[in-house]
């Protein structure tokens, strides 16, 4: 089965994960999923991720989430660019997420990277999601 945004359907289940207090998510994997979670475990969003593979050329991501006292790390996870509407961004015209407590993930020609490691490498790009 094909999904037209595979990086919406994960960022789907791991806000319905966190609402249903789960402690793992389980997603299809890809390439852009994983550097993604790279991301949001570098930045502490998740607690990690492993890849597990169910049969020859089909593999998933079992993604561990993280909570805080009862309450999960990531409060709010949205898509920005779509696939219908993409959207990017100069890193001079990039605004902070919640100022500076949440971030923005980018796709940049560099490989995905948070909003702050972008601004240190002075490289926009595709806006992909936000976190907060």
């Amino acid at each position: 089965m094909s999904l037209s945004d595979p990086l919406g359907d994960m960022l789907t289940r791991i806000r319905n994960g966190q609402h249903a207090r789960m402690s793992v998510v389980v997603s299809p994997a890809s390439k852009l999923r994983v550097n993604v979670l790279e991301v949001l475990k570098r930045e502490g969003f998740i607690r990690g991720w492993s890849e597990e593979e169910l049969r020859p050329g089909v593999k998933n991501l079992k993604i561990e989430l993280k909570y805080h006292e009862g309450e999960p790390v990531i409060k709010q996870i949205a898509r920005v660019s779509k696939p219908g509407r993409r959207v990017y961004s100069k890193i001079a015209d990039l605004p902070r997420v919640y100022n500076g407590l949440g971030l923005s993930i980018l796709s940049t020609p560099r490989g995905v990277m948070s909003d702050n490691e972008a601004r240190a490498a002075n490289v926009g790009g595709e806006v992909l999601c936000r976190v907060f």
